[in-house]
């Protein structure tokens, strides 16, 4: 028997039992990732000797797999049962021939994130499973930092938080800044969304009565991550019901110095028109130089005699 398609894979499995070995790993979305599947004895092995598939489970239909990549006994190259994955997965020739069956997954999606399985026969041992291994793939993105509009000037402060381009699905969650308490999650009404790219788009909305003072922020936490991710600085002092500033002026201050501030420009004043005077009169008078004190009388007039 020598299964030249990908179908028949199902037909092999049949009443076939090993050991599973099982992995668990993580890639960000865009970015490249192995599977690994390595024969543990470090065998080399014929390329004509070897079937070897890589597949997945079909989602919403029970025992039924559908093949990432394979490589059939014979063959120069590997071939794709997955249009998903065409051009973006792959198995290394070479790799196969020293026991590596790994999987070189490029430009990871959302889409991927599933358990693949890697499944190795030898046609020498009529067709013996040699080696199978279980890949779990999780799937990971940044969310963009958490931005708040708002609030607004209504009967209640209504603030709206968004966050875009972030994978899993996040948790989020709106706090006190003073205290850094959780606001109740009553209080807020969130919209979680999947995008043309696969990737979540987040908007929550809070309404708050109105306080004499506001400091709250926005949490996204990406929890396969380990990442939270806090809005900035939304501070805001409320003024009347119909306004709201974020620095109230004191009337009362500001007319307690007006008397103030009407004496020093009147000393301003005086202080430049003395310093303007003295100038003139030293442009008009002649200048002399102190010589004591002398008594009135006229001055002698000097003469050379011959």
């Amino acid at each position: 028997m020598r299964p030249r398609s990908p179908g028949l894979l199902l037909l092999l499995l049949c009443g076939l039992r090993a050991e599973i070995q099982e992995e668990e790993i993580r890639a960000m979305v865009g970015s490249d990732v192995l599977l690994s599947c390595i024969y543990p004895e470090g065998n080399t092995f014929d390329l004509n000797d070897l079937y070897v598939y890589w597949q997945i489970n079909v989602p919403g239909k029970r025992n039924t797999s559908s093949v990432v990549t394979y490589y059939l006994s014979g063959n120069s190259s590997a071939g794709h049962g997955n249009n998903h994955y065409k051009d973006r997965a792959r198995l290394s020739l070479d790799g196969m021939k020293q026991g590596d069956f790994s999987l070189h997954l490029r430009n990871v999606t959302p889409q991927d994130e599933q358990k693949f399985n890697c499944l190795v026969f030898r046609k020498s041992l009529e067709l013996e499973k040699i080696l199978e291994v279980t890949v779990t793939l999780n799937v990971a993105a940044n969310y963009s930092m958490p931005v708040v509009s708002g609030p607004s000037q209504d009967e209640e402060l209504v603030f709206t938080c968004t966050s875009t381009d972030g994978y899993p699905r996040p948790n989020v969650y709106w706090i006190n800044k003073t205290d850094n308490s959780l606001l109740d999650d009553a209080l807020q009404n969130s919209t979680v969304s999947l995008n043309a790219r696969g990737l979540y788009n987040v908007v929550s909305v809070l309404r708050i009565g109105r306080t004499p003072t506001i400091d709250v922020g926005c949490c996204i936490e990406n929890v396969l991550l380990h990442q939270n991710l806090t809005s900035g600085q939304t501070e805001m002092s409320t003024g009347s019901k119909d306004s709201i500033t974020e620095d109230p002026v004191d009337d009362t201050q500001e007319a307690a110095n007006q008397p103030v501030l009407s004496i020093l420009a009147v000393l301003v004043v005086a202080v430049a028109v003395a310093v303007a005077t003295g100038w003139l009169c030293r442009r008009r008078c002649p200048y002399r130089s102190y010589a004591g004190a002398q008594a009135a009388r006229p001055e002698l007039e000097l003469t050379e005699h011959v």
